[in-house]
């Protein structure tokens, strides 16, 4: 089966992961997506508006069960891991409990910019490759071609949808002002 990787702290859950994970299920050719809760952006080290990893999990739990119609499972592998939670760590160990899967990991064009500074992100390009969703400000036709320059073998899939108007640390910054976000939660 085409398993989708999407992987995050989903740190508030909201209504564009839920676009994009229905984008998935729906409209493309993989079987099941995986939401891989993690518990800490290697990026983001000392990251202290990062809620609860098992809490932050539950809630992906609770919003899935929300929504029986999207092809998703929270997975908590990276909770289970030693730290650092890099992804590639992460695609071996589901290739090693699942071979019989192929894996693909979905990903913003925020991430397709940074990412050559992954940790053997061309191991990830050329094994698993990825699936590139829009977001705001990047032009992902153009990181992509950027990446391809480098090596043309490298898997990399833009995802046709629309760009999602919101993200968690923008829902964050409303919830810290005092505005009611509950409308954008998923």
């Amino acid at each position: 089966m085409k398993v989708a990787v999407y992987s995050g702290s989903f740190n508030p859950l909201h209504r564009g992961h839920e676009a994009i994970l229905r984008h998935i299920t729906r409209d493309t050719q993989y079987g099941l997506v995986l939401m891989v809760v993690t518990p800490q952006n290697p990026f983001k080290a000392g990251d202290n508006a990062l809620s609860d990893a098992r809490e932050r999990f539950r809630q992906a739990e609770e919003a899935l069960a929300r929504h029986p119609d999207i092809d998703a499972r929270a997975c908590d592998i990276e909770l289970k891991m030693e730290p650092p939670q890099y992804t590639i760590r992460t695609l071996d160990a589901l290739k090693q409990r699942h071979p019989e899967d192929s894996f693909t990991l979905i990903c913003g064009a925020d991430c397709l910019e940074s990412f050559p500074r992954w940790k053997d992100y061309t191991r990830i390009l050329l094994e698993y490759g990825i699936a590139v969703f829009p977001r705001k400000g990047y032009h992902r036709g153009r990181l992509k071609q950027k990446l391809l320059k480098e090596n043309p073998e490298y898997k990399i899939e833009l995802l046709k949808m629309p760009v999602i108007p919101i993200s968690s640390s923008e829902i964050r910054a409303g919830m810290d002002s005092g505005k009611d976000m509950s409308k954008w939660l998923m």
